[in-house]
């Protein structure tokens, strides 16, 4: 679930190695607002094709903090994080601007979406279905919500429709 961007000041906080759902669980014990944007790709599992989610910014996690009482000693001593990034031993805010807009490109469950900005010769990567990981160009956009690529498949050009949902 994504928090809703709010007058909070949010800042940016370092993981350690794989430790991106357990640091998100041990600050909301501590009753702090975090937020870990996601984002949907798949995998091959035993030979099938499976959904899955990953960090859309691995390593890190956005915390919402009011500035009044903020306790970054308790920030940095929580389980998962390796620091919080700072500017002379002072933690960076996130401008609200910024924060407003990955919320806007995120769901209710905080995967990020990027089909608000695609056109007809855009370059991008597919992320979801069979064609995972392939690199394309965008030939058409239709109404349907989903795009006709043009993907190069062994030296020969070849269209395929994709949801703009999965391609990035």
């Amino acid at each position: 679930m994504k928090p809703i961007a709010d007058t909070s000041d949010w800042y940016l906080a370092q993981l350690k190695p794989n430790c991106a759902n357990i640091a998100k669980r041990n600050l909301e014990r501590q009753g702090f607002t975090s937020f870990l944007p996601l984002e949907a790709y798949t995998k091959v599992r035993g030979g099938k094709f499976v959904e899955a989610t990953r960090p859309y910014f691995p390593g890190y996690i956005f915390i919402s903090i009011c500035q009044k009482s903020a306790p970054w000693r308790a920030l940095r001593s929580t389980s998962g994080i390796a620091r919080l990034i700072s500017f002379n031993d002072t933690p960076a805010k996130i401008p609200q601007q910024v924060m407003t807009e990955i919320f806007s490109a995120s769901d209710e469950r905080g995967i990020i979406h990027h089909h608000e900005d695609l056109k007809p010769g855009n370059q991008v990567e597919i992320t979801k279905g069979s064609l995972t990981g392939f690199i394309g160009r965008i030939d058409k956009l239709t109404a349907q919500h989903r795009a006709w690529v043009l993907i190069d498949i062994m030296g020969k050009e070849t269209r395929a429709s994709v949801k703009i949902s999965d391609i990035k």
